[in-house]
């Protein structure tokens, strides 16, 4: 738990080591940690279970304070690796996880795509998508387990040493209460003709963003295309290979596409990627070389594979820096959903901004050509402008929220006389919270806030 705590919060190295873990025994499957949180992984307290539809065991019931330390029944590093890589996933329904289900349909389906009409395409997805609305895990519409897991955590480490406030680095630079992307998958060759637009939409807002393209087969990739885009101050990332659906098919496959996919990160100068559809298996990343990935969604009910992080802040997956997809796809909102308005972003806005998380968007540009599709857009697009008026929010590109994680991995709090001070890259913009015991709750307040 030191390792995790730490990563999450940036502690004083003095006040990380909080917890005992009693030897987890047997095999990974869901429990309880209290009334609410589900958990993953190996519990030496009570029976874990292959679904979360029976009654789970509670291992909260067996919490210890001893000598100033917690006591748990598991590793709580294991169970928060499991949730973030998605281990779980498989366990999910009884027919598995999408992406191994489905591996025959979904070449079938890949290898006729382009020439199904786009209301035969919504349809068949509709129908693979049924049932969504009663999956229990990860929690619709924003899954914040794994964030709640570290508050309650630190919260009993603290209560375990009598700490009434305990000091860490802020999240987001310069005190920001949230961080906000915008990404532009580019999947048609319309789309990728609809680019210059969609700046024009982005720019008159006050939004910059990053645009994914597909490097092989799906459509030309023109240089000046490349330095349009940059010039006006977007990102330009790798967006697959090609898009077929097939990128995970098997170890070996993967290795010889991620060899082209490393060469195109090279040739095109980019930082980031994005797997076509998310499809993704995250202990497979270490043959990538770009430096961070956008493949995994916060959770996955209506996504091709299902699972999620259970987070919404970034985390890194060896050196991949993982920035996860925390609100609901465009294609999603209006061709699976049916839904035109904007209730459901205001609602994930607002539920991330609660825990003062990442809010990231993927609009492709060939999903909001049509009229309706783009006055939605251009809806979220106000929306997001007020409130980045309002309130302190970090409105950025990928490649800057990559570079700021980096940094503040590397910064550390240490003594100032009565006081904190921060040390590392970027120390400038960083800035000191405090996490306040308030009751049974975990409250952050900034220094300023004394």
């Amino acid at each position: 738990m030191e390792r995790q705590l730490s990563e999450y919060y940036r502690l004083p190295p003095d006040r990380e080591n909080c917890a005992l873990h009693a030897e987890a025994t047997g095999d990974s499957g869901f429990f309880r940690f209290g009334p609410e949180t589900v958990c993953y992984g190996r519990c030496g307290s009570g029976p874990t279970s292959n679904t979360t539809l029976a009654a789970l065991h509670d291992a909260r019931k067996n919490l210890r304070f001893e000598d100033g330390r917690i006591c748990l029944p598991f590793d709580p590093t294991e169970v928060i690796d499991n949730l973030r890589r998605e281990r779980y996933a498989t366990l999910l329904a009884p027919e598995g996880n999408g992406v191994f289900r489905s591996l025959l349909v979904r070449k079938a389906y890949y290898a006729v795509r382009e020439f199904l009409p786009v209301s035969v395409r919504r349809q068949l997805q509709r129908v693979y998508f049924s049932g969504w609305r009663e999956l229990p895990f990860p929690n619709w519409p924003v899954d914040t387990t794994v964030d709640s897991l570290h508050e309650d955590f630190l919260r009993l480490s603290m209560k375990a040493r009598g700490v009434q406030r305990m000091p860490f680095i802020w999240f987001w630079p310069d005190g920001a209460r949230n961080c906000l992307i915008m990404t532009h998958d580019v999947e048609t060759e319309t789309g990728r003709d609809f680019i210059p637009q969609l700046m024009d939409l982005d720019d008159s807002r006050g939004i910059k963003a990053a645009f994914q393209v597909v490097p092989e087969e799906r459509y030309k990739v023109p240089p000046e295309l490349v330095e349009q885009i940059r010039a006006r101050g977007f990102e330009f990332n790798v967006h697959d290979l090609n898009h077929d659906g097939t990128l995970f098919r098997d170890h070996e496959e993967f290795l010889r596409r991620t060899a082209k996919i490393n060469e195109y990160v090279r040739k095109y100068r980019a930082f980031g990627f994005r797997s076509g559809s998310m499809y993704r298996n995250q202990d497979w990343y270490d043959a990538y070389e770009f430096s961070y990935d956008m493949s995994v969604p916060n959770v996955a009910h209506l996504e091709p594979q299902r699972g999620g992080c259970c987070t919404i802040m970034p985390y890194f997956v060896g050196n991949i820096l993982e920035i996860p997809l925390t609100t609901a796809q465009d294609y999603t909102l209006f061709h699976i959903l049916n839904d035109y308005s904007l209730d459901l972003w205001k609602t994930q806005i607002s539920l991330i901004q609660a825990k003062h998380g990442l809010i990231s968007f993927i609009i492709h540009p060939d999903y909001v050509i049509e009229s309706r599709a783009r006055k939605t857009f251009e809806g979220l697009l106000d929306h997001l402008r007020e409130m980045i008026s309002r309130e302190n929010v970090w409105r950025t590109l990928p490649a800057e929220v990559d570079r700021w994680w980096r940094a503040r991995s590397r910064m550390t709090l240490v003594p100032k006389g009565p006081d904190w001070a921060i040390e590392g890259p970027e120390k400038e913009r960083a800035r000191i919270a405090f996490a306040v015991l308030d009751g049974d709750r975990l409250v952050y307040e900034s220094q300023k806030d004394e």
